[in-house]
């Protein structure tokens, strides 16, 4: 069961009839915050106090974060609104695992919790990957940004949610537009041998992409699809760090 609440400020207006003078020293603005409680149907075995201690924190944390992004992809589909996103860890203010009666569950509450901190492994990739770095090497106009980069990063999306066709669709269009787009860095680095494998990957995503349209892969196809994104992923920050 998932519960959902809204904390904090008070609900503001959407829509004005006309414009109001702003203030020029403004204080900030309160802003709602959304609390997402997943429960569990299945009642804890034992003393909840034990399965917390013992519980692997993270896996839980990252597992109930994926079933409030399932509900939200499917709510943002039922609204038509493109613009709805999935929450990533880190934009999460907090993240718990805890345990509780039925009506502290019901409410959001819990008898016992604790707050997630996540691994390390997650810092040390987005350490290695640089963001800010590149970012400024777009902003002055060093580098640019692909179309194939977009797309790469829906298909993480949709392979990171288990989406398998919608993966296959987006990784299909992303691998063809990289082995394009960095064409344009042949002969820099080793690109000349990632675009090749990025050419060769391209007939088995097209072969997803096929079998995708009318039903669901085969556990071949989805393990190939993730070697290919990895081998995408890997070949952009090949080519964004030869940029830079």
């Amino acid at each position: 069961m998932l519960v959902i609440a809204t904390l904090g400020a008070e609900r503001r207006k959407r829509f004005r009839r006309r414009a109001r003078t702003a203030s020029p020293n403004p204080e900030a603005t309160a802003v709602e915050i959304g609390r997402a409680t997943l429960i569990d149907a299945r009642p804890l075995e034992g003393d909840p106090a034990a399965w917390l201690r013992g519980a692997d924190y993270e896996s839980e944390a990252l597992a109930g974060l994926a079933v409030v992004n399932s509900v939200l992809q499917r709510q943002r589909i039922a609204a038509a609104d493109p613009a709805a996103h999935a929450v990533a860890p880190g934009q999460a203010l907090v993240l718990r695992v805890g345990v509780g009666a039925g009506e502290e569950v019901a409410s959001g509450r819990w008898s016992s919790a604790v707050e997630v901190v996540l691994g390390a492994g997650r810092q040390r990739r987005e350490a290695v990957l640089s963001p800010q770095e590149r970012l400024a090497a777009v902003l002055s106009g060093r580098d640019v940004i692909l179309a194939c980069e977009e797309l790469t990063l829906r298909a993480r999306a949709d392979v990171d949610a288990s989406r398998w066709r919608e993966a296959a669709f987006q990784l299909d269009c992303a691998l063809r537009a990289a082995v394009a787009e960095l064409a344009s860095w042949a002969g820099q680095g080793d690109l000349d041998e990632r675009i090749a494998l990025l050419a060769e990957a391209t007939e088995k995503c097209a072969d997803a992409a096929q079998t995708a349209l009318i039903g669901g892969l085969s556990a071949e196809q989805i393990a190939a699809l993730e070697e290919s994104l990895l081998r995408l992923e890997a070949a952009l920050r090949a080519r964004a760090a030869i940029a830079r």
